[in-house]
């Protein structure tokens, strides 16, 4: 198509073509996604919201959205949601795909999606906070605040939990992909998830290596909940998402299994099963939460562009990296619930991701404030398709 030459000639013709090739597309059940420029202040939640006008974009944006119809057309991926922040504060929604492959109606704009373990960074806002407050050392035992909890404990600080340098088991790694199809609607206790992780010998002793471990978040929401008598949610929310109003972000209940409206369908395996309700007492402390694309861009952002929620101290903790290996991806570093990614074009961003049954989200913040999400709603089939998503938010940086 010549959208950037209508683009020149006109506005109008461009706004008749796009609502032409949208329609198109959901009658072939493969709708065709539109850049789209909403404000940058979070929305009165939770409320049905119509999708904003398409508008002219830059260049940058344009092979974005080329890249997020790549996940669909290459990768198979059903659907797609995204969003992009400007360091100046300008927000733009991203869909690609279908959000229901029953009927191909397009992913909602800005759609509430699982955004598993980035759930972590969360937890360790509130960690940190706590540091701050002389509650918790961050080089002292978890054995201190959970006496007798973890074996060796009193060997495991509270930085390698975070760090993920603790060497204790992954129960994620032990569970079987029976225990997520067939359990789906099963709650899960911490201390049943803790059951599984130590009854696998540690994977390294702790400080002697780097490997990831969703056990180690699981531990420190216990510690959490121990040290301020409410439960992890209750403090991720008064700390973080009622201080930034946050909307449309949230830690769902232990017997909630369903996502706010709007949210696109979920999906896993082929044939594809919908997933989309199930029970995230299995991911709890490291990757429970549920957020939108632009609510989760605005967290990055105050966190790390804007320092609303650590001081400077703290901050400068958690920036502090360790060489993964690549085994999340290519070139990432790992600091405290925090993932430093380098760009192609220079710099780098600061993020985390998640993984869940049904999602995978990939993302950050860029240090002159540029913020990016990107969800799609399967996990991945396999590591290259993962690495593209990657990949997309590399271009929404770079271009």
């Amino acid at each position: 198509m010549t959208i950037r030459a209508k683009i020149i000639a006109a506005a109008i013709m461009l706004l008749t073509v796009l609502v032409v090739a949208i329609s198109a597309a959901v009658t072939t059940r493969a709708p065709s996604p539109v850049a789209q420029v909403t404000t940058a202040a979070p929305a009165p939640a939770p409320v049905p919201r119509e999708a904003p006008a398409a508008q002219d974009v830059p260049e940058t944006d344009a092979a974005f959205q080329r890249s997020l119809n790549a996940l669909i057309s290459t990768d198979g991926f059903p659907g797609v949601l995204a969003s992009v922040e400007d360091p100046g504060g300008d927000a733009r929604d991203y869909t690609a795909g279908a959000g229901d492959v029953a009927t191909g109606e397009a992913p909602p704009t800005n759609g509430y999606v699982r955004i598993g373990s980035n759930t972590k960074t969360f937890v360790a806002v509130v960690v940190l906070q706590m540091v701050s407050e002389g509650q918790v050392g961050l080089d002292r035992s978890i054995q201190t605040y959970l006496p007798g909890v973890v074996p060796g404990g009193k060997n495991i600080t509270v930085r390698q939990l975070l760090q993920h340098t603790s060497g204790l088991a992954n129960y994620t790694d032990h569970m079987r992909d029976e225990d997520f199809d067939e359990g789906r609607h099963l709650y899960r206790s911490p201390r049943s998830l803790l059951d599984i992780a130590f009854s696998k010998p540690p994977t390294f002793p702790p400080g002697k290596g780097w490997r990831y471990s969703n056990t180690g978040y699981v531990v420190l929401g216990l510690m959490i909940e121990r040290l301020s008598g409410r439960t992890v949610g209750e403090e991720i929310t008064t700390r973080v998402i009622n201080r930034l109003g946050l909307r449309e972000t949230y830690f769902p209940a232990g017997d909630d299994e369903t996502l706010r409206a709007p949210h696109p369908r979920a999906y896993e395996d082929d044939p594809r099963d919908d997933v989309t309700v199930s029970d995230p007492s299995w991911a709890w402390a490291a990757g429970a939460m549920i957020a939108t694309p632009r609510d989760l861009n605005a967290f990055f952002r105050a966190l790390l562009f804007e320092s609303r929620l650590l001081g400077p101290a703290e901050l400068a903790e958690m920036r502090r990296t360790v060489d993964t290996g690549d085994q999340m991806w290519p070139g990432v570093r790992y600091g405290l619930g925090l993932t430093r990614t380098p760009l192609r074009c220079g710099d780098a961003y600061w993020g985390h991701g998640g993984d869940v049954p049904g999602f995978e989200t990939r993302g950050g913040v860029r240090d002159d404030g540029r913020t990016v999400t990107v969800a799609v709603t399967s996990g991945p089939s396999g590591r290259a398709a993962h690495l593209h998503v990657v990949a997309a938010v590399e271009t929404a940086f770079c271009g």
